[in-house]
C-alpha cells in the first residue's frame, strides 16, 4: 500500500494566525496538534483547527507544495482556504477516529 502525502493549513480561528504543514499522517498529526503535542509556534498561538487539506502519494511533491505555500501572501492563503472551506470550519474530525475525539473531549 502506497504512503499518503498531506499538507495542511491550521489556524487559530477564521481569519486567526495560520500554520502550513506536510506529514504522512494525517490522524497523528492532528491528534498531535490537537493535545499540543508539538512545542512551540501552533502551541503557542493555539493553532489547531484545520481548515485546508489536501492528499498525494509523494511526500517529495507535497514538501515542495507546502514550500510553496509559505511562500504566498497571507491573503492568497485565505482566498485557497475560502475556495473549498468558506465557514472555516474545523475539518479534523475527518481524520481524527471517534475514539480519539473521545479522548480529546474527556482531557486525556
Amino acid at each position: 500500500m502506497a504512503k499518503k502525502a498531506y499538507v495542511y493549513i491550521l489556524t487559530s480561528g477564521k481569519n486567526g494566525t495560520l500554520y502550513t504543514g506536510v506529514t504522512s499522517n494525517i490522524e497523528k498529526r492532528m491528534h498531535e496538534h490537537k493535545i499540543g503535542t508539538y512545542k512551540g509556534f501552533t502551541e503557542k498561538y493555539n493553532v489547531n483547527k484545520l481548515v485546508w487539506c489536501t492528499v498525494g502519494s509523494s511526500i517529495v511533491a507535497a514538501i515542495e507544495l507546502e514550500k510553496k505555500i509559505k511562500n504566498r501572501s497571507r491573503q492568497w492563503k485565505i482566498s485557497l482556504i475560502e475556495e473549498t472551506n468558506p465557514s472555516w470550519v474545523d475539518l479534523s474530525a475527518d481524520f481524527l477516529d471517534s475514539a480519539t475525539t473521545r479522548r480529546m473531549t474527556e482531557g486525556s
